[in-house]
């Protein structure tokens, strides 16, 4: 998960962008000769079984570096155009999907970035595009130097500050959020989409990670260590910097009292509600204006469209006025402990 960077100086003046060093080319390997024909990698036992969690990914991911350079060459070709303007939309394809295989080493962030400026070159009308898909690669990069410096980051809060949060302790809404049970479709939505495919929208992540610090108000640390667990891309230092940055404890989180509205959110970035018709199908049936908030719904229009609330989909774990202002008053807390 990344957070949205502010890439200018405090002056508001654009920071000097360094040059990025070209990609080492593919270094030469020449096998060593031996007796035998060796090991067959399937009979390693890599895969789960016991349950397979992983059925299905096949049909979402192409392991390796070919898969990579596969990855990267059809979002040069059909999600970079738009891609500054759509890239918050989880029902579109404006998204690079590449952080799997960046986590994993199948492509390098320098290779990214020579193939996005040479396909700038060759069409100006991208240059907006990749740069501002460029700035995300280079959040990327920034969350490791943070974590290089700040170790103690992956466990504590990296404004000391905000250890007087006042954390709750709830299993039973945890469990909700992590099986997308919550009763806020795009929430819900995003937290099966991870299930089922090991991935989750940008977008997505920063709602669910939303919902789970500043609605629930539970430790920023069980849902890094869910992602951890769940996500393919599950990158240490991305994952530690994002959620530090959505609870408001990291570096760059201002404003960190800015909770986002679950239901407001689905309408804007999920107008026509494909993405929660998509891993929400319960709710199928319900029109647009009512997908992202089915508790709005009349009890004839959720009986048209075959949805009853806490049997085919739950009702909401939490009111999100209430939980607005029990989130406000915790970062209050943390505002007289920064000023102590």
């Amino acid at each position: 998960m990344v957070g949205p960077s502010r890439r200018t100086r405090r002056s508001g003046a654009p920071a000097a962008r360094l040059p990025v060093a070209a990609p080492a080319p593919s270094p030469r390997i020449e096998l060593a000769r031996t007796v035998g024909l060796g090991e067959r990698l399937d009979d390693w036992g890599l895969l789960p079984t016991k349950p397979n969690w992983a059925q299905g990914f096949e049909a979402t991911w192409t392991p390796g570096e070919a898969g990579g350079r596969d990855r990267l060459a059809a979002f040069l070709d059909g999600g970079l155009a738009g891609y500054a303007a759509l890239r918050n939309r989880p029902d579109l394809p404006n998204v690079s999907r590449l952080s799997p295989h960046l986590h994993w080493g199948e492509i390098s962030p320098r290779q990214i970035w020579a193939a996005v400026q040479l396909r700038i070159g060759a069409a100006a009308k991208l240059a907006k595009d990749g740069d501002k898909f460029l700035s995300e690669v280079g959040w990327r990069e920034f969350n490791h130097h943070l974590i290089y410096h700040f170790p103690t980051m992956q466990e504590r809060n990296w404004k000391p500050a905000f250890d007087a949060y006042p954390w709750r302790n709830d299993a039973q809404q945890l469990r909700a959020w992590q099986r997308g049970r919550t009763g806020f479709p795009i929430v819900d939505a995003g937290m099966r989409e991870l299930w089922a495919t090991g991935y989750m929208h940008n977008r997505v992540r920063m709602v669910v990670a939303s919902f789970l610090v500043k609605h629930l108000r539970i430790d920023w640390r069980e849902g890094e260590a869910w992602f951890w667990d769940t996500l393919l891309d599950a990158d240490l230092a991305n994952n530690v910097a994002g959620w530090q940055w959505t609870a408001g404890s990291g570096a760059d989180a201002a404003p960190y009292f800015r909770i986002f509205n679950p239901m407001e959110q689905g309408r804007k970035f999920d107008p026509d509600g494909r993405y929660v018709r998509r891993w929400c199908p319960e709710l199928a049936q319900l029109p647009n204006d009512l997908i992202h908030a089915p508790f709005e719904a009349s009890p004839t229009i959720l009986a048209a469209a075959g949805v009853e609330l806490g049997r085919t989909y739950p009702q909401p774990i939490v009111a999100h006025a209430e939980a607005r202002q029990a989130a406000l008053a915790g970062y209050e807390a943390v505002k007289r402990a920064a000023a102590s």
